[in-house]
Parts: C-alpha cells; sequence; structure tokens
C-alpha cells in the first residue's frame, strides 16, 4: 500500500479523532499524512508541516506491522519503534482507528 492509498482508506473508513489533528510522520523520505478530525478528512502532509496535536514517528514498515496487527503499539512505543510527541491521550485513542482499517 502507498502513502497515497492509506490517506484514501482512512477516508473512506473515516479514521480520524472528531475534534483532533494527528500527524503520522514516516520520516523526510515518505513524508506524513494528517488525520484531520477537525476537518473530517485524512491528508498527505509534507513530514516538516507543524500542524498537529499529536505526532507519531515511524517508519513505514513498522507501520505497516501495526496497521496489520502484526505488531502491538504498546510493544512498537517501548521498543522505540513508535515515538509520540504532544498529547499522548491522542496516541493512545489510535488503536480504535487501526481497527477500523483491518476491517
Amino acid at each position: 500500500m502507498t502513502k497515497s492509498e492509506l490517506a484514501a482508506k482512512m477516508n473512506e473508513h473515516q479514521a480520524w479523532l472528531p475534534g483532533k489533528k494527528i500527524k503520522i510522520d514516516f520520516g523526510a523520505e515518505q513524508g506524513a499524512i494528517l488525520l484531520d478530525g477537525q476537518a473530517g478528512q485524512v491528508t498527505e502532509i509534507a513530514s516538516d508541516a507543524n500542524a498537529a496535536d499529536t505526532t507519531l514517528k515511524v517508519s513505514w514498515a513498522d507501520w505497516e506491522a501495526l496497521s496489520s496487527g502484526q505488531l502491538d503499539g504498546m510493544t512498537a512505543f517501548m521498543q522505540g519503534k513508535l515515538k509520540v510527541e504532544g498529547d499522548m491521550a491522542n496516541a493512545m485513542q489510535l488503536q480504535g482507528v487501526l481497527s477500523k482499517l483491518r476491517g
């Protein structure tokens, strides 16, 4: 799956937290996506865009493992594969968002 396909799938499944902006940053080469619960959409953005309440930093490979259920979010965080900047509560709520993608 490409980043564009991910954003489209997230839009289709309304995979965002209402009222919150969460950036998932895959690194400088891959860029990022913004889960904009204020506007009700998911868009691709540059990694250096600073428009989120919470930023998750994760490699594309680790993201794919997380979104498929092969890697647990807490395990990824404890192993340093997932870094959270900003409101940790938003990151915790993303488990429900990810479950929408698996269905």
